[in-house]
């Protein structure tokens, strides 16, 4: 027994020394965090929204949309909105639509806000347009090159920072 103590405590102290005195390590990790990423109480920076461009027209240097928001739902969801709405819970192409209430809210949408709609031999990206064309496409005239792949009634993505319109995206539906 007498041997096996300090044998014991010499190869404690071998761990200990060996082990780096049980130090610790720091280290630091630089995170990148986007300008629109949410951090603390309150609503997010950027709103994305799907709905209906119901007007769109020309106020001092900027426009004042008027935008029906719906819902556009896949998958699960889309099949019990439908089974409830209509009784079949079959979603042609996994899409279905919800628009609950016609009711449009007004956005501001500035000049150089970017646009992109769904031109004949685009493709699913779009073809970027002016927010000036979108506004003639909103009021029936066709002021673009190519003609339409959809009308714009198939609905647009926009996002949003409180009242302002930083993008529009129309919604392809196949």
């Amino acid at each position: 027994m007498k041997v096996v103590l300090p044998l014991f405590c010499a190869l404690a102290l071998l761990l200990f020394v060996v082990t780096g005195c049980g130090g610790t390590k720091t280290v630091t990790k630089t995170v990148t965090v986007s300008a629109t990423a949410k951090s603390g109480a309150g609503s997010p920076r950027e709103v994305v929204e799907f709905g209906y461009v119901k007007s769109l027209k020309l106020k001092g240097s900027g426009y004042v949309m008027r935008f029906d928001p719906a819902w556009l739902l896949t998958g699960k969801t889309a099949n019990q909105a439908a089974l409830e709405d209509t009784g079949s819970s079959d979603v042609p192409n996994d899409s279905y639509v919800v628009n609950e209430s016609t009711r449009a809210y007004t956005f501001l949408v500035p000049a150089n806000a970017q646009v992109r709609v769904l031109t004949a031999g685009s493709n699913l990206n779009g073809t970027p347009i002016t927010v000036a064309q979108l506004a003639q496409l909103a009021a029936g005239k066709n002021p673009l090159p190519k003609p339409l792949f959809e009308p714009i009634s198939t609905g647009f993505w926009i996002s949003i920072r409180n009242d302002t319109v930083g993008s529009l995206d129309q919604q392809y539906h196949p």
